[in-house]
């Protein structure tokens, strides 16, 4: 069947799918494009003016009118193809016109009866009833497609590699920001702390990177050597990617030992902690184990999915026994592997290594601020071979210092107010402006210390773009508590008490 006379509904679905193949765009395998054009295709059999619809609207790439071309949608509104899952929608649009896309860039036309969006009983899969959509301030032209990956993985397909660099959802109130390797990274390139190369030409994490002259202290007694000091704000993109490349490692070219950045006196004098962190590992909700502490003497350990003893530098989950533990979990755990490897640089800055052969998903308040976004606004997906740092202790620091001031002034003045102190037209009654200062001054001591955490789950991510809203509501994860941070927070409360928040009467 040749592209210059396209088949119609009446004809054989071999002879449908071999044409619609013509006109994929390349980014999924071919074995993947055939079976999800099959399996459309034998979906339509019955809906002859809706295959006809999708055979004009492709064969003619969208230059003539074409109405609804729906599936049923399922329980939770993704497709299975070829053992992987995904947005119906954001599958053909792939297929068919964006190889690079991402499910939040897509809007539907207003003629579309029957768009994903609309929550109907049917989803149209017609790739020209929808338009992409870039948020604001991003450059599609650096976008590239990456090869370092398997082609053709879902976005919602949580157990494989995304071999592209998709943007992250601009809607909601949490997205989930992808971080890749640039290139492959052999393990054994960062098996012990080592100076680190300047970044070249990366983006914003290598902009952190240029700060992370690793030192690696080999007791707890070290001296503390500085890692950063650059100013709070990055630019949140570069050449439009909010990935963050991780740094690479050279024979030569390192920063010089006299950089002035390897000099810079410690945060505090208080002696080291006896451990740098400690780990707790979740199932759901539910805390599996004892916590492992992580020895300072350690500043590299790996969390994995194997069932050896724990101990020292190592935190062996799959000897972790729950009565509680459901087939799902059980499932999501066989997926951990060789995991991860949390490295605590300088005085107490954080990077960590995926080891795994699948993505891991991290809370943290550095690379929010690293992309530009509020603290707790994202999820960070972080990639197998991908070697990114996740916590910045100077910058915690300073933050902990900016709210436990303003929740200490918010206090007082809250205190002046309420017994009508503050002159001016809005201190009648003193009410007004209680309750405008009541949410910097409910700023307590819980919210100070979730600046010293991270959190990291295994295999499944959570947020907007996955069935699951908290992390807690996913299989497997572990909650960091950074010690060194711990200190340098209870220094501040020391210097500057907050009391925990209480409501206005």
């Amino acid at each position: 069947m040749s592209i210059t006379n396209p088949p119609t509904s009446n004809d054989a679905c071999l002879s449908i799918v071999h044409s619609l193949m013509c006109h994929r765009q390349g980014g999924e395998s071919e074995t993947f494009a055939k079976r999800a054009i099959e399996s459309l295709v034998k979906k339509l059999k019955e809906k002859k003016d809706e295959l006809d619809s999708l055979i004009t609207a492709i064969t003619t790439n969208g230059a003539h009118p074409s109405k609804c071309v729906t599936i049923q949608r399922t329980l939770d509104g993704r497709l299975q193809v070829a053992g992987r899952k995904g947005f119906p929608h954001v599958i053909y649009a792939r297929l068919w016109r964006w190889p690079d896309l991402h499910k939040n860039e897509l809007k539907h036309v207003k003629y579309c009866q029957f768009a994903f969006d609309l929550k109907c009983d049917s989803v149209c899969v017609n790739p020209y009833h929808y338009e992409r959509v870039v948020s604001p301030g991003i450059d599609l032209s650096g976008l590239t497609l990456s090869g370092s990956g398997p082609s053709g993985l879902m976005v919602k397909d949580e157990y494989d590699y995304e071999g592209q660099q998709s943007l992250s959802s601009s809607e909601g109130h949490m997205q989930t920001i992808q971080h890749p390797p640039s290139r492959p990274v052999a393990p054994e390139a960062f098996s012990t702390p080592s100076m680190l190369p300047p970044a070249e030409g990366s983006s914003s994490a290598s902009t952190s990177a240029f700060s992370s002259i690793a030192v690696g202290p080999t007791n707890a007694g070290s001296s503390w050597t500085r890692n950063s000091n650059f100013p709070p704000t990055v630019p949140p993109h570069q050449n439009g990617h909010l990935q963050h490349h991780p740094p690479m490692a050279h024979p030569a070219h390192f920063w010089p030992v006299h950089n002035e950045i390897a000099f810079q006196p410690p945060i505090s004098n208080h002696p080291a902690p006896e451990y740098w962190c400690s780990i707790a590992y979740f199932e759901m909700d539910v805390q599996v184990g004892e916590t492992f502490k992580v020895p300072s003497s350690c500043p590299i350990v790996t969390v994995d999915g194997y069932v050896d003893p724990s101990g020292g530098d190592r935190f062996c989950l799959g000897q972790l026994s729950n009565v509680h533990r459901t087939e799902a979990i059980e499932r999501a755990r066989l997926h951990i592997g060789k995991g991860v490897q949390l490295e605590c640089k300088g005085e107490g800055d954080v990077w960590v290594r995926c080891l795994s052969d699948h993505a891991v998903f991290v809370q943290s308040y550095y690379l929010d601020r690293e992309a530009g976004r509020a603290p707790g606004d994202a999820v960070h997906k972080i990639y197998p071979s991908a070697y990114i740092k996740v916590f910045d202790l100077r910058q915690c620091h300073r933050q902990m210092q900016q709210q436990a001031a303003t929740a200490q002034a918010a206090a007082a003045a809250q205190a002046a107010a309420v017994a009508g102190n503050i002159p001016g037209p809005g201190s009648v009654g003193g009410i007004a402006p209680a309750i405008s200062l009541s949410a910097a001054a409910g700023i307590g001591v819980d919210d100070l210390r979730r600046l010293c955490i991270l959190r990291m789950s295994f295999v499944k991510g959570w947020g907007p773009d996955y069935p699951r809203q908290s992390i807690k509501e996913t299989p497997c994860w572990i909650e960091i508590h950074l010690h060194r941070a711990l200190q340098l927070l209870d220094e501040v409360l020391h210097t500057m008490p907050i009391a925990d928040p209480t409501p206005l009467d």
